[in-house]
């Protein structure tokens, strides 16, 4: 025992019911634990008893030892939550033996265990009325989260960053149960930046007067962004590939190049959008703008279009479409003309999965059609035209992108990149379940909407969800006025809620994640309900298109993000990932490459397509896509599939590629009407498929 503890450091005591606990350390770790019992004698408080702890044992030691090991120790001392009757009796103890002991500041958990854990106010946290070490707080908090679910690492870790930071475990558990402390909920701002740029007064575009007139209406000089695509060709007929945040003004360089072609007799414009409902959106807006001076039509379909113009018109000066839409256009053989100018707005959606690659095939086979446009134009009246895809113009837009050069390299476009962020931006994170974040969605859209901007603007909110039914269930809670908006919803009902949220009468509109893109809805904050786009969670590029809808320059003095996290959330079990883990990913990923990647029915799918519209010339369709299909591969599944005669598609293989259908989607739909089955069930077979495969 005395060889054991020869050189000690410090000697421990802290009170615990008639008894002390010791700890004994040497080079700052515990060599003894022990129990002391004390006697009273005519000489004052004397060791009684020592029993020292072995594991789940005590094993009972001299009291004498005692004596031996407090004349060692370098220094002795007495925790503060000993009471003040219990310091007295230790200090009448040591005083018998000439040894003087101090009182210290330590933590009561640690204390109870026999460890001596001193703190002070630099280490201590602060938890329920007590002060306790960062170690132990750390504990007790990893208990709280145990409760509220498996908390995956990335989340602990910014808890546990939290909780050192602010010394106040309470704090930090609130935030587990919803509460918005801004100072805790914070994790980090985006501030704003402007680059240094030569602004384009828009008097010197020399455009056709049509379009020169109304941009000097509208504004003195060009925005950053738009003079940088000006100065590097944009009006002169350049492919460009445009990257810059949101509300930095992308849109216009495709309207200035497009329309003033147009107006020149260079050939229309189309402007291409991956959903209907910013397809609708841009087309009102073209229409308000520019429907004295162009004529503007809609393609989202091969169906009527609702509204003042029910038919596309082919004809058109300007054609706004999804993808989808123009696609279908160009596999039933539509004519649409002589196009001058291609805008493809949020071109990052070639790095998504099914959307992917039928943009990618789309861009092919529209290279392929004005090809083919201007060579017959050329044999009838002899003109030439200087590129490769005849004259058409093509520009791209996007705020996501994280392989930009090589993807405009891809494009064969000019890369005009442009960081600037208008507003600052910050990003909070808070914890909920699903039933709390109803209330922190109230909670957040009421502050809001009650706080006007320096500019004169009320607060305004978009909350992204996951679900349709989703939607409304916020809608219907949040007291203030507010309004869902999704694909289910009607254009006339979409027209409705987007001139009521711009005319400031609603304070919210609660979206899916899947009109995240574009969608024009001037909105200081943006909160997420749900990280996950139906069943699969957002990418960082999907991610990043919705945050960057808070804050406008012309609105608001900042933006404000919320993450409304639900601990060991998933919304589908295919999902491995929990949504406080995907949380921190996105928050702190950086953007993706945009690349295209083929699996075998999206192979087949795209090359069919390709050889409906260009037939033998498909091959070289293929090639030039961004991503790589093995050709030879597909056209033996085609040939398989009896798609396929030859090179030439069957009646099959055209309804297959009219209606977009993939290989085992069509399987599934011909065995159907094989036996005959009702629509109704072919339709609910195909849906507990994709169910099935998500």
């Amino acid at each position: 025992m005395s060889q054991q503890v020869a050189q000690v450091d410090t000697l421990f005591l802290h009170e615990q019911g008639a008894n002390f606990q010791v700890a004994v350390l040497r080079d700052g770790q515990r060599v003894l634990h022990a129990i002391l019992e004390l006697k009273e004698t005519s000489a004052g408080p004397r060791p009684a008893r020592l029993r020292v702890k072995q594991g789940s044992s005590e094993e009972p030691r001299s009291p004498d030892q005692f004596v031996d090991i407090a004349r060692r120790a370098t220094r002795i001392r007495i925790s503060e939550q000993t009471t003040q009757r219990g310091r007295d009796r230790v200090r009448e103890m040591l005083d018998g033996y000439q040894l003087d002991a101090k009182v210290v500041r330590t933590c009561r958990y640690c204390a109870s265990a026999g460890e001596y854990s001193p703190i002070t106010s630099e280490t201590a946290i602060q938890a329920d009325d007590e002060q306790i070490c960062p170690d132990c707080a750390i504990t007790e908090l990893e208990r709280e989260l145990a409760y509220h679910g498996d908390v995956t690492g990335s989340a602990r870790d910014r808890l546990e960053e939290l909780l050192l930071d602010v010394q106040d475990l309470d704090r930090i558990t609130n935030l587990l149960s919803g509460e918005l402390d801004p100072d805790l909920t914070k994790f980090d701002e985006i501030s704003a930046t402007v680059d240094e740029v030569d602004l384009v007064p828009t008097d010197s575009l020399n455009l056709h007067p049509g379009i020169q007139s109304k941009l000097e209406g509208r504004f003195d000089t060009l925005l950053p962004v738009q003079s940088l695509a000006v100065e590097n060709g944009a009006t002169e007929g350049r492919d460009q590939l445009v990257v810059s945040a949101t509300a930095t003004g992308k849109t216009l360089v495709g309207e200035m190049a497009g329309i003033d072609r147009v107006l020149n007799n260079k050939g229309k414009m189309l402007f291409l959008v991956p959903l209907v409902a910013l397809a609708n959106q841009k087309y009102n807006d073209f229409r308000e703008e520019y429907g004295d001076i162009c004529d503007v039509s809609l393609r989202v379909g091969s169906s009527r279009i609702s509204g003042d113009d029910n038919r596309f018109d082919p004809s058109a000066d300007i054609i706004v479409g999804t993808y989808e839409g123009i696609d279908h256009a160009l596999r039933t053989g539509k004519d649409l003309g002589t196009i001058g100018t291609v805008v493809i707005d949020e071109v990052h959606t070639l790095g998504e999965g099914e959307r992917g690659h039928r943009l990618d095939g789309l861009i092919s086979r529209l290279k392929y059609y004005c090809e083919v446009d201007r060579t017959v134009a050329q044999k009838h009246d002899g003109r030439a035209g200087p590129h490769d895809h005849g004259d058409t113009q093509w520009i791209y837009l996007s705020a996501t992108v994280g392989n930009t050069s090589e993807l405009a390299e891809t494009l064969g476009a000019q890369l005009i990149e442009f960081e600037e962020r208008p507003v600052p931006i910050e990003r909070h994170v808070t914890f909920a379940d699903g039933y709390e974040k109803l209330d922190l969605e109230d909670k957040l859209t009421k502050r809001a909407f009650d706080t006007k901007s320096s500019k004169g603007y009320r607060g305004q909110t978009i909350i992204f969800t996951n679900s349709r039914r989703r939607c409304h269930e916020i809608s219907r809670k949040l007291q203030y006025s507010s309004a869902p908006y999704h694909a289910g919803l009607d254009n006339r009902r979409r027209q409705r809620v987007e001139k009521q949220f711009a005319e400031q009468e609603l304070a919210a509109v609660v979206t899916t994640a899947a009109l995240a893109a574009g969608v024009d809805f001037p909105a200081s904050q943006v909160i997420f309900d749900s990280l996950a786009m139906g069943i699969e969670w957002l990418t960082v590029q999907e991610f990043h298109q919705m945050l960057g809808r808070a804050g406008r320059p012309d609105y608001h003095d900042k933006g404000t993000v919320y993450l409304l996290v639900e601990p060991d959330c998933a919304y589908h079990n295919s999902q491995e990932m929990t949504e406080d883990e995907v949380a921190f990913k996105l928050l702190k990923g950086e953007m993706e490459s945009v690349m295209t990647r083929y699996d075998e029915n999206a192979a087949v799918e795209e090359t069919l397509a390709n050889l409906v519209v260009a037939g033998p010339q498909a091959k070289r369709l293929n090639a030039r896509m961004l991503g790589e299909i093995p050709t030879k591969h597909a056209i033996g599944k085609l040939l398989e599939y009896d798609y396929i005669d030859g090179l030439d598609p069957t009646d099959l293989g055209r309804a297959v590629c009219r209606h977009f259908l993939s290989p085992t989607d069509a399987f599934l739909i011909l065995d159907q009407i094989r036996k005959a089955a009702d629509p109704y069930e072919v339709v609910a077979e195909l849906e507990l498929r994709e169910n099935e495969a998500a």
